[in-house]
């Protein structure tokens, strides 16, 4: 038995909703609130909607809470609040308004745009006046928060673990990623299910994939700009509820079979050796600034759960009108609660936190990786376990901040991405055109593991998580394909979306017949995959990229809920050539440790022989010596020592020249011939060539990467 709680105990019941014997003991914050009630949600025999409201009797700490008799798994619920109406003080209530538990385990129903969602009084164009208090009833067009039964058949489910030295990130959206694929069936596609499908979890495995790292499944909705133009958010990132996944995503409509689907997703993927990762917004929420809807947490407590001013204007630095305050303990304590329950209750392995600089700065507005709740995140028993990974900026002041999150964090390496477009991408056409590029010295670093960024406090290569692509931001065809973004289907006139895209069409915008170009654009593709999956640190592959995908130029799909973003899986010859040079890329670097190592290289003897254990040469095969800072350089060769280790050496090559140049395979010791085991000038792979000595000048192919490996000349 549950009794209701007395009067004043000390402390109160946990956050959300706890079922009994008796009931169900209901407990929400809302600390400058008058009155708390939770509004029961039923239906009679003719499916006609009954609303009952009870009162919640009890208050400590700001807390809201009571035992109500009869509640069970499957019930409807949301709260109502009332209080002060003083948008300078940031006191946003209102009774009229139906406000979602910030603790709810499943979500029923979407939110249906209308003014009556509005605390203050909007017309239909969503204007108004925020002094006044709208007493319009918001249910009819609010989802449902549901009361779940929180048991599941894990099984034997064990989490993989799988080291980051090990690791390939597969950054993916779940309806993305199975809602064109033939071998899924049609009611499956697009959802947790169809993610989970053989069909899907074969390609991921025979890739060499080792997590998904999935676009927000936090439940969701749709800003109100977009759904005026008949537009959704399709990213997601726009949370409406941080415990529970997103509906739309999972093959069924019950909500229990909702929260039941995404956890047989977790537990078919951890079944083929994948880890799960989701892509968290916890800088954010769906309300945007305090002339927006009243959702959730501003109908309970603007004032704690947001950032404000001293006029109770919004703190932005996430360019979605709102920030969540991470300062405030109950705020805090939200954030890691959701974080566990997805660890603990949902067996999840770990998070990429949406502009996390946003979660890391204090009430002076400046970044503390000491911030409390990183500290909290790092010594939490279960959640420093977890693989944690900051997008290391947001959009406040002095918001990039890579490199500077506290371990156990690694981080998106913006430096990769922008350097290895820049080598193979602008200096590639600067070359074409007669000029000159920024030289290899950056290169070098950033196919090291950037030590520059992630040395302190014994962060290792780990630390880095490199991508040359991602969700936002051009594919890795359009990458070759397009000078500028084409996003006049996103509805802002062509100004949202990245201008830095350092990208280069190879003489013709857009689709083109020219063979010429096209063998140009994919040979380049076969670079930057090889850049990306042959250097030190943790590989992050955009879904399809491995394929070739296309987003007709748009480097911003975030409201493209069609074939813009769609994997399509009617493969041409060439994007079946590019997937067997991935696996074979994937393959190189699962077979040579010496590509994946956790410690910075010294550039040191660590032999008797001299060698050492990272060696950078020119074309010639001489040391780099003068050279790193040649602006025209373009030849770079890096030699990975695995002698001192027991394993094989690896040597990469790079040709970033517009022509043809000779290269000198350089002699060192211990290191007497080479087999080339990889060569971006061939549209597939092929197998070994024959030993070729140390020493031996042979021509390389334009704009071309190679992969030897050292072997016994004899």
């Amino acid at each position: 038995m549950c009794p209701p709680p007395p009067p004043t105990p000390d402390l109160p019941p946990e956050p959300g909703v706890h079922l009994c014997p008796e009931g169900a003991v209901f407990s929400v914050y809302a600390g400058h609130a008058r009155a708390v009630e939770v509004c029961l949600f039923d239906r009679d025999a003719d499916g006609v909607e009954t609303e009952r409201r009870v009162p919640l009797r009890h208050r400590a700490h700001g807390t809201w809470f009571d035992t109500v008799p009869g509640v069970g798994a499957g019930q409807r619920y949301a709260f109502r609040v009332d209080g002060d109406w003083d948008p300078e003080q940031s006191l946003l209530h209102n009774p009229a308004k139906l406000v979602l538990d910030p603790y709810a385990r499943a979500l029923e129903g979407e939110v249906s745009l209308d003014p009556a969602l509005f605390g203050h009084r909007v017309r239909a164009d969503l204007t108004g006046d925020l002094a006044v208090r709208d007493t319009r009833d918001s249910a009819p067009f609010m989802p449902r928060c549901v009361v779940v039964d929180r048991e599941f058949d894990w099984g034997d489910d064990e989490f993989p673990r799988t080291s980051l030295t090990e690791s390939l990130v597969y950054e993916v959206h779940v309806k993305n990623a199975t809602a064109l694929h033939p071998g899924v069936p049609e009611p499956l596609r697009g959802t947790y299910a169809g993610l989970a499908h053989p069909a899907f979890v074969e390609h991921l495995t025979a890739l060499g994939v080792t997590a998904v790292e999935l676009l927000p499944v936090h439940a969701f909705t749709h800003e109100p700009e977009l759904v005026l133009r008949g537009l959704t958010n399709h990213w997601g990132y726009n949370t409406l509820g941080f415990f529970a996944p997103h509906p739309a995503y999972a093959s069924v409509g019950d909500p229990q079979g909702v929260l039941d689907e995404f956890k047989a997703m977790v537990r078919a993927l951890h079944a083929a050796g994948i880890e799960v990762l989701l892509d968290v917004v916890y800088n954010h929420t769906a309300e945007k600034s305090r002339d927006g809807m009243t959702l959730s947490w501003r109908g309970l407590d603007q004032r704690a759960y947001y950032r404000v001013d001293g006029r109770g204007r919004d703190i932005d630095v996430t360019g979605c009108g709102n920030t969540l305050d991470l300062t405030h303990p109950v705020v805090a304590r939200m954030v890691l609660d959701s974080l566990r329950y997805w660890v603990q209750e949902c067996h999840v392995d770990g998070f990429r936190f949406d502009l996390a600089v946003a979660l890391g700065r204090g009430k002076d507005d400046h970044f503390d990786r000491d911030h409390p709740f990183l500290v909290a995140l790092r010594t939490d028993p279960v959640l420093s376990r977890a693989k944690l990974v900051a997008e290391p900026w947001d959009l406040g002041i002095h918001g990039w901040r890579t490199g500077q999150f506290p371990p156990p964090f690694s981080e998106w390496n913006d430096r990769y991405r922008d350097t290895a477009r820049t080598f193979w991408l602008q200096d590639l056409a600067a070359s074409a055109n007669g000029g000159v590029g920024h030289g290899v010295r950056d290169l070098a670093t950033r196919l090291a593991g950037s030590q520059d960024l992630f040395d302190s406090h014994d962060r290792g290569t780990i630390a880095s998580v490199n991508f040359v692509t991602a969700h936002d931001g051009f594919t890795l065809h359009d990458l070759t394909a397009y000078d500028t973004k084409h996003n006049g289907v996103n509805g802002h006139s062509g100004t949202d979306g990245s201008n830095d895209n350092r990208s280069w069409n190879h003489g013709v915008e857009g689709r083109t017949d020219d063979e010429r170009i096209l063998d140009a654009r994919r040979r380049t593709m076969r670079n930057l995959l090889g850049t990306l999956l042959l250097s030190t640190g943790v590989p992050m592959l955009t879904a399809g990229d491995e394929v070739g995908r296309s987003q007709r130029g748009n480097n911003n799909p975030y409201s493209q809920d069609n074939e813009i973003s769609w994997m399509a899986w009617d493969h041409e010859p060439w994007q079946e050539d590019l997937l067997a040079t991935t696996r074979h890329l994937v393959r190189l670097r699962r077979e040579h440790p010496v590509l994946r190592q956790r410690s910075f290289f010294t550039g040191r003897p660590v032999h008797t022989d001299g060698s050492t254990d990272l060696a950078w040469f020119a074309g010639d095969g001489g040391p780099m010596g003068h050279r790193w800072d040649g602006p025209a350089e373009h030849v770079l060769q890096a030699l990975y020592n695995g002698l001192w280790h027991d394993q094989q050496s690896v040597l990469v090559v790079l040709n970033g020249a517009a022509e043809a140049v000779d290269v000198t395979l350089p002699a060192t010791p211990g290191t007497s011939a080479y087999e080339l085991v990889w060569d971006s000038s061939d549209a597939r792979p092929s197998e070994p060539g024959a030993p070729v000595p140390a020493g031996t000048t042979l021509p390389m192919g334009p704009a071309s990467m190679q992969v030897w490996c050292a072997v016994d000349a004899g």
